[in-house]
């Protein structure tokens, strides 16, 4: 390994040190969560529930427009934020936000994002979901140091990958289904803090087969980014960095290293935040942007004809499935109609994650106002969704996620080994089909860069009541195997599939496949 990745594999050792030795929690929440991670805990006051209005991302507008491309620009700066009555937050924030901005695309228009970096530390941006060139998809190493840093600063921090100072151009083609995909940092060793600190927001494709639907839309559409957070007295956001300024040692002190979990659950920004709807139907996406906890969500009351589940992580499923509640791992993502028209006006609709007790099984209330507004009756068959047929498989891949040894102590492993950004553990021909077997010991939400794939199987029954469409991540329970076809992407170049469990993926649980 050369540089960077030097450097951080010496470094995981001083933090496994610190905080592996000390034995990595298999299940230990707050509450009874079923989640992988130890509860961190805010030393603030816990703000009221249900009392912030529920914010929505604005919609960024690009810079620019030609015949064919959508041009953006977005800053990642600090910034404040007022998350909690009386006190000020300071973030890392897109265009000082968190989250950040919305950025709509079509899918057929290429989608340029110039990122401009005035923070104090190097970033890198992947749009999780993104089928998209190597070089626009974020590897780990290919940072993009903050304005200004010298040339002796960066030789401090050599690294292999495709380095920028100040500002690099994300280049997306945008020729992929329309889907709810997010963008968020990835730098490698600090991903975790990075994106507990703010950066993260929400990048949506649309396109003419969804567009022929006639979804809910407009102020009926929301986009939901939940996220659990903790915060010290003075209002800032608590996490158990080793180093806090994220320039040096990578890794989490204690018991962390499993995963953090926070005691105050956000939506878009909010705590446990009100949104007040119509006796309409609505499109609500979801996104669990948790560092490590799992959800498990329901309506309390339910609406009458249930969660109606149009879509997954990679787009429109085939036909609607009808649910009482969703599960969701770190970065899976859901789309549903749900119809408040079958509420009295006046109802308080609880979210509710059944995943955990206490205060961190409130997520948001929907209070149903008077109006009425449209319905909506989902048809049948949502879109064309073509299977990947594994009998067209070129090879059958083993992968084993669980934990071992990282220089004498515990740590986060594939198929035994840390990551190793110089060396790839799979390669892949461009086009082609494959199956894996992905085996774990723990729960480990596993994604996979450049293309979605198709859950075949869990153990020795088929797909879960969650796999339907097509995922880029999947949520793997306590010692279970899941088999998924891939088919992969023509863009050559090293990519890397990990666990998206933040503090796993940080300590070591990537790895590298090249597409050649």
């Amino acid at each position: 390994m050369g540089g960077l990745s030097r450097r951080a594999f010496l470094g995981l050792g001083v933090a496994a040190g610190v905080g592996l030795g000390v034995g990595i929690p298999f299940s230990l929440g707050v509450g009874g969560s079923s989640s992988t991670g130890t509860l961190l805990r805010s030393t603030a006051p816990p703000p009221p529930a249900f009392v912030r209005p529920l914010p929505v991302p604005r919609v960024l507008q690009p810079i620019d427009r030609s015949t064919d491309t959508d041009f953006y620009a977005i800053t990642q700066r600090p910034a404040t934020a007022s998350i909690l009555p009386g006190l000020t937050t300071p973030i890392w924030g897109y265009e000082g936000s968190f989250p950040g901005p919305t950025i709509e695309s079509r899918r057929g228009r290429r989608c340029v994002v110039t990122h401009t970096n005035r923070l104090p530390v190097p970033t890198v941006v992947h749009l999780h979901g993104g089928e998209v060139p190597a070089e626009s998809d974020g590897f780990p190493l290919d940072l993009v140091y903050p304005d200004g840093t010298s040339h002796q600063a960066m030789h401090d921090m050599a690294t292999t990958g495709a380095v920028a100072v100040g500002t690099r151009g994300y280049r997306y083609p945008m020729d992929q289904r329309a889907a709810t995909l997010w963008y968020h940092d990835h730098r490698m060793d600090f991903t975790g803090p990075s994106v507990w600190r703010g950066l993260a927001g929400f990048h949506l494709v649309r396109d003419e087969q969804e567009d022929a639907l006639g979804l809910p839309s407009g102020r009926h559409e929301l986009p939901l980014m939940l996220c659990d957070r903790s915060f010290a007295a003075d209002g800032s956001l608590l996490y158990p960095s080793i180093d806090q300024t994220l320039t040096t040692i990578p890794g989490v002190t204690g018991d962390h290293v499993g995963g953090v979990l926070g005691d105050v659950m956000l939506v878009n920004g909010a705590p446990w935040p009100t949104a007040t709807v119509d006796r309409a139907a609505y499109r609500v996406r979801i996104l669990n942007a948790c560092n490590a906890r799992r959800l498990s969500l329901r309506l309390d009351p339910p609406p009458p004809g249930g969660l109606v589940q149009i879509g997954s992580d990679g787009g429109l499923l085939a036909s609607p499935l009808h649910h009482d509640h969703v599960e969701l791992a770190p970065a899976e993502r859901t789309d549903l109609v749900v119809d408040f028209g079958g509420y009295p006006a006046g109802t308080v609709v609880r979210v509710v994650n059944d995943l955990d007790a206490g205060r961190m099984a409130d997520v948001m209330v929907f209070r149903v106002g008077p109006d009425v507004g449209p319905t909506y009756t989902t048809p049948d068959r949502l879109s064309d969704l073509e299977p990947i047929d594994p009998a067209q498989a070129v090879a059958v891949r083993t992968l084993q996620f669980h934990a071992g040894r990282i220089n004498g102590t515990r740590g986060w492993l594939i198929n035994g080994a840390p990551f190793d950004p110089d060396t790839a553990t799979v390669t892949v021909a461009p086009g082609s089909v494959e199956v894996w077997r992905l085996i774990t010991d723990l729960h480990h939400p596993i994604h996979l860069h450049l293309q979605p794939f198709q859950v075949l199987s869990r153990g020795i029954t088929g797909p879960g009541p969650y796999d339907a469409g097509l995922k880029d991540t999947v949520d793997l329970r306590p010692a279970e195997e899941a088999a998924i076809a891939i088919r992969f992407g023509t863009h050559p170049g090293r990519y890397v599939f990990h666990c998206h469990n933040l503090e796993h993926e940080d300590m070591a649980m990537m790895a590298t496949f090249d597409v050649r």
